[in-house]
Parts: structure tokens; sequence; C-alpha cells
């Protein structure tokens, strides 16, 4: 069975009548009325059932844990009594096979002592509903003869908080735009609840909700998500921190954002499966399966079009929404909130506009500019290209990232003048530090060093562990050039390693049989003491940009290819000439891509070359900035590699930052381009960086000289990318994020004007 065809989460309805008379309810109010022909409690002998037939679906599937809500209608309605024989004969089957996450939601009248003498002995937490203050409460929650709710809610709230305070999990509102959003906000907080659930009132495009405009409840959530940013995030909010989770490519914790497949089901009191609750809005039936716990396994219902509609991710979506730049995070919005009489559920939701409004809102409140990429850098990125900003933002991530790696060399290694004076460049002069961990080998020596410390698994934010050896000349060349780009004068004894001391994108100095020497800074030339020859990093030029040839660096042979060795005269001329053709090229017929490279490219690393007319080309993982590459025999195959090569690095920088996929995910896939399957980020680096290459022999057709081998290999490239677009879609394994990116990177294939015999391949992906 598929990954999203497995249940974790259900629904059981303990009681099918409710003490309140709340006029926003969907179970009582809305369009499906199946509740009056509903037996008013579940039986023990039907919770017995159900809890078998879960149990063995946890099995089957191997399901560690389940999540179990008891609801209703009201389940305190049930009684102690009732709800202990409910609770036991749940939990004797499904406590063999795995762990019970068992929860309880209520309006909280009836919440008593004796009930929660019950829920502590059984451990069951509890959700409470209430809508915020006194008169936002007493709007729709009250009795049916309008007596107000509120006293007896907060009464419960705070019994949980006084004497069963490891039962309370949270509060879930009802949002209407009517109430006062800050004195709700602030009536919430002030119960001390560990969550607090805003729910979207149900509505469909046949029944929309009441709004003075068209973004009201993205205003009124606007105004909350602000103070609740200012009051430094003191509470979980489940709607916002799932929209910050799902824009850095994690979860969502809600059904109500996200793209991740249905896992939830409802057994009512009588047995039946029903699909999700909310369907009740929508129509007369609408949750319905037709099957029960009595003669269905949880598996069959997993084959139901209701279940299937709900796991194909952004492809399920309507045009609209897969077109949407924050359908990663809105998912298309709660499913019966799409429905109308016309279309179906073929829509976006009824709250589309909030939706947006409110996501857009909370990300650009939560995005932090150097340590996160914006939905928007990543759309851009998405595309193939990437605009000025985009990849302005990305190398601003990546200067973080590389501060934070310097910074945890220094503590890993034994005190020294060195790290002394990079703290201090860091702090009066940041951009000369950042300048000159920008080289992109200083990256990959930082990793090599923190490898063999073992301290690379444990992250950022990972135990500080005692200060190392001393420094390997990785932070005393670094603090030299720094110090240089800074102007500030500064002595150093500097670490010689193998005769030599490499300074990142300045040179190599020879100090033959010495460990170690003096450097001075000053005038921000660069003075070694006993140096007898130097070796100066050798730069490409091509109109106003420039890029280092590096062969030199000592951590340069990181590539897929080994690096060549010091490159004479005659062939340094040769890499000049055809990097000026390859440029003039790259500018005239691939403009898009010009931006990008001209900010972010600072370094190519000659590779040996394989012999046999093979052009090999590479980007190291660990290496920002940078591309290894052979010379090639002619300008035009140069331009080719340093476009395929540059989407690696481009994508590798988005993936430092973003989770585009679950790397938990241990399959391989085929790629079209390969003989041997890829892991799962193998084959999106790999499409990504063949969208360039498809693209480069595309756009080689338009000139006549190399139109027929231009043309041949488009044909060839172009269908295996668009396939493995689609071998990435269908993996399961994209974060909602990854879907929007992948599907945006498809997007660009299929937009292309491709030749007339490759417009099936275009439509299928296949």
């Amino acid at each position: 069975m598929p990954t999203g065809s497995v249940f974790r989460q259900f629904v059981l309805k303990v009681h099918s009548r409710c003490d309140l008379a709340c006029d926003h309810c969907y179970v009582f109010e809305h369009a499906d009325q199946s509740w009056r022909g509903r037996s008013n409690e579940m039986a023990v002998a039907t919770m017995a059932q159900a809890a078998r037939r879960i149990a063995d679906h946890a099995e089957r599937h191997g399901l560690a844990e389940v999540g179990v809500i008891l609801h209703g209608g009201e389940p305190l309605l049930a009684g102690p009594a009732h709800l202990a024989d409910l609770i036991a004969a749940l939990r004797v089957p499904l406590e063999r096979v795995c762990r019970v996450d068992l929860r309880l939601h209520t309006n909280g009248v009836l919440l008593d002592r004796r009930f929660c003498d019950l829920l502590r002995a059984e451990g069951v937490r509890v959700g409470i509903s209430l809508d915020g203050d006194r008169e936002a409460n007493d709007r729709h929650r009250r009795y049916r003869d309008g007596r107000s709710s509120y006293d007896k809610a907060v009464r419960a709230i705070e019994l949980l908080r006084a004497e069963y305070p490891e039962l309370y999990s949270g509060i879930l509102c009802t949002i209407d735009v009517a109430n006062d959003p800050t004195a709700v906000y602030e009536a919430l907080v002030s119960h001390g609840p560990p969550a607090i659930d805003f729910l979207w009132p149900h509505h469909t495009w046949d029944r929309p909700p009441p709004r003075a405009s068209a973004t009201a409840y993205a205003d009124w959530l606007a105004v909350i998500a602000d103070r609740w940013l200012a009051d430094g995030r003191p509470v979980a909010v489940r709607m916002f921190d799932s929209i910050i989770s799902t824009g850095r490519g994690g979860a969502s914790f809600t059904e109500s954002l996200g793209l991740e497949a249905t896992d939830l089901l409802v057994v009512e009191t009588d047995g039946e499966y029903e699909l999700a609750d909310s369907l009740k809005t929508a129509y007369q039936g609408a949750p319905d399966t037709g099957m029960d716990v009595f003669g269905h396994a949880v598996d069959d219902v997993a084959d139901h079009p209701g279940i299937r509609a709900r796991q194909g991710g952004t492809a399920a979506l309507c045009e609209k929404c897969r077109e949407c730049p924050v359908v990663s995070t809105c998912g298309g919005g709660l499913f019966a909130h799409r429905h109308s009489e016309a279309t179906g559920f073929a829509n976006p939701s009824v709250y589309c506009d909030d939706l947006l409004a409110v996501i857009r809102h909370v990300q650009r409140r939560t995005t932090r500019a150097s340590q996160e990429l914006s939905l928007d850098t990543l759309m851009s990125l998405a595309t193939g290209y990437g605009d000025p900003p985009a990849i302005a933002q990305l190398k601003s991530a990546q200067t973080t990232g590389n501060r934070t790696l310097i910074a945890r060399v220094g503590g890993r290694t034994a005190p020294s003048e060195a790290w002394t004076l990079l703290n201090r460049i860091g702090s009066a002069h940041p951009e000369a530090l950042d300048s000159a961990l920008a080289h992109p080998y200083i990256r990959a020596w930082a990793v090599h060093r923190l490898r063999k410390s073992g301290d690379l698994a444990s992250g950022p934010g990972g135990h500080a562990l005692p200060p190392g050896p001393p420094d390997d000349g990785l932070l005393a060349t670094v603090a030299c050039v720094a110090a240089a780009r800074a102007g500030v004068a500064a002595t150093l004894t500097v670490p010689v390693q193998e005769g030599a001391i490499y300074f990142p994108a300045v040179g190599r100095y020879e100090v033959p049989g010495r460990t170690s020497t003096t450097v001075e800074v000053g005038d921000g030339e660069l003075h070694v003491a006993n140096a007898e020859r130097v070796e100066y990093v050798r730069y490409l030029t091509a109109g106003t940009f420039s890029v280092a040839l590096d062969d030199l660096d000592p951590f340069r042979d990181c590539h897929d290819w080994p690096a060549a060795g010091r490159l004479d005269q005659r062939r340094f001329e040769e890499w000049q000439a055809a990097f000026q053709d390859a440029w003039a090229l790259l500018e005239k017929q691939y403009a898009e891509y010009a931006p990008s490279i001209t900010q972010a490219l600072t370094t190519i690393v000659p590779l040996e070359a394989p012999g046999g007319g093979r052009s090999v080309s590479s980007a190291a993982r660990d290496a920002f900035g940078s591309v290894g590459i052979a010379l090639p025999e002619s300008p035009a195959l140069l331009c080719l590699l340093l476009l395929h090569e540059f989407q690696h690095v481009k994508l590798g920088a988005v993936l430092d930052f973003a989770d585009l996929y679950d790397r938990h995910d241990d399959r391989t896939y085929h790629a079209p381009w390969r003989a041997d399957p890829r892991p799962l980020e193998g084959l999106l680096q790999g499409t990504y960086a063949h969208i360039a290459v498809a693209d480069f022999w595309l756009r080689r057709t338009r000139s006549p000289e190399p139109a027929d081998e231009a043309l041949r290999h488009f044909h060839d490239w172009y269908p295996k990318t668009l396939a493995a677009t689609r071998t990435l879609q269908t993996s399961g394994a994209l974060t909602g994020l990854g879907e929007q990116f992948v599907a945006s990177m498809r997007r660009t294939l299929e937009s292309w004007p491709a030749p007339e015999e490759y417009q099936a391949v275009r439509t299928t992906g296949t």
C-alpha cells in the first residue's frame, strides 16, 4: 500500500449528541444531517471492534504510534463510567501493537474531577473549545435556551491548569472576524494553554463566509500573528507554526494546511468509517464511505476515492492552486472548503485570498534574511534560473553558514592568536571576514576538520566539545587574508604544511624546511618570513566578469575528478581564451543564467582531462561558488559545463537551508541519464542541472551551424529531464516545499517551444 494510504490518526465518535447548540457547528448545523440517524453513544463492542481494526492496521504497516481523539457531539455526555469502559476496550488490542496518543476534545461544560481523575488514570489529554473572551465565546457557544457556556468552559480550563496540568493539551478557537482579535488572543493566552488551534469556520463556495473584504480573515489573523510574534511566541499556535514550518520545507501541524497526504479516519458511534468530519459542511453524505468496522478493515478505506483525492499532493489540486506561490504551505486549504455544486472539490479554498495573505504575512515576519530562504527566493531558483535578489539571499545564507562553520572549527581548536584576530575582525570589519570566508574551499577545509574531530554531525546547535588540537593553518591563513582586506595590521605565527602556506584566493608561499613561520599583515599585503617562492592565484576575465582559476588550494581536490596541478603559462592562456569566448556565448544566448553566475561563481578549479575527447566537470557539495572543469575542446562546451555545474552549486546551496525531500528516504530511483539508480537527492540534483543542459541544446538549435547536432542532443536530454521530474513528483518523498519546487522545474520545461514531435512527451512526462 502506498505510504500516503497509511492512517495514523483516528477520530472516534463516542457520543453523537451535544449539550450546546453552537450555531457554527458543522455536525449539527450544516449540510450533512446524518447525526439524526446515529445511535446516541458508541457501544463498548463497537469500540472494541474499532480498536481491533486499528491495531491490525498499525501492525500491518509497522506503526510505532497512532493518535486517537475521543470526539462527539460532546464526548463527556457518555458519562464517566461508560467512557472508562470505552477507553479500556480501546487500549487492550492497541497497546499490544503500538503506543497510543489518546486525546479528548470537549466543550468543557461537563468536565469535573470525576472525569479528570479518569482521564489522568488513562493518560488522556484534553483540548477545550473556547472562542476567546466572554463576548466572543457567547457569540456562538450557547445552550439551546440561549444561556452562556463561557463560565463553565473557563472553569474547566482552570481545573485542568490547577489540578491536572499534565492533561491540558490546549484550546480550540473558531475564528469570527466580528470579534476583536486582540481581545480574543489576550483571553486565550491568559488561560495558559500549551497550544492554540485557530479553526476556520466551515464554509464552501455555495455558502461563503461572511466577510467585509476579500482578506477579512487574514487581516484578523495578522493582528494576532503580530502580537504573538511581538510577545516572543509564548504559546504554540498550530496555524502559525505550520506556516513557518512548511515555508522551510517542514511538516504542517494541522489538517487545514500543507500538502501531506491525509492520514485521518473517523469512526462514528455506530462503527461506520467516515472521511474527515469537516466534509459535513459540503453536502449530505459527503463524508460517507459505505464501510464500517464490522465488515471492513481500515486498509479497505484507503482505496476510497475520497481518500485517494487527498493523496496526490500538488497534482491533485486545481490549476490555480498548482500555480500558486504558497501552495506548499496552503496545500489548497481544507478539502471541505473547496467544494461547490458546480465543480465539486476541483477549486481553491473559499478562503483562498485569506490563506495567501496570512501565509505571506507570517512568512515575511518570520524569515530571517541571513539564515533562511524566502519562498520568493526558492520559487525564483525553482525555475532553473534565479533572479539577482534570489542569488543575493542565497549568498547571504551561505555567509551565515560559513561563519557558523568557522566558529565551530575555532571552538574545536586550541586557543590561538589567529582565533582572537578572527573574532576581532568579525566584530569590527564583518565585511572583510565574510569576503575572506567566501572562498569556496574554506568550507571544504572546515568540514574536513570537523569530520576528523567527530563534531560535524552535531549540527550548529550541537553540544560544545572541549578544545581540540592546534590550528593546522585554516584559522591563521583566513585571519591573515581577512586582516589584509580589512586594512588591519597584524602579526601571526602560521603553520606550514608540506613546505608551503596557501592563503585562500591569494596564493601559495613556499617555506621549505619549516613547520611554521611569521606572517606580517600591513597595508593590505601579506609578508611571509622565510618564503622562497610565491605562486599567485590567477584570474580569468571576460569583460567585467572575473573568476579565480585556482590550481593551488590544497582542499580543491574534492571533486568527482582529480584536480589538475599548477598550469603552465601556455595552458593558462588557453583557459583564458576559451573562457572569454564561452562567456560571450553565455551572455548572448543564455542571458537568463548570466546574472546568477556573475553574482556567485568565484572560482574554477581545472581538472585533469581524462583523454579520449571526453568532457568532465563537477560541483562539490561543500564548495559553494566553485566548479571543477577539465578544459573542453571548444568554448561552446565550456559554456555548457559552466551552466550545468552552476545548477548543482545553486541547488546544493538551497538544500543547505531548505528541506525539499525526506532525508530518511533511503530508496534509489531511475535516472534516465545513468545506468545506476540514484538516491533522491542525486536524482533531484541531476534533474535540476539537466534543465540547463536541455536548455543549452534547445537554444543551439536556433544557430545554423550546430543546429543538427543541437537538435540531436536536445531530443536526447529533453525527454529524459522531463521524465525525471515525473519520477520525483511520484516518489512520495518530496516535502510540500519540494513538490512546489519540482512542479516549478517541470513548468519551466513545459514552457519551452519544443519540437513538434515532442508535444506528447511534454503533456505526459513519460
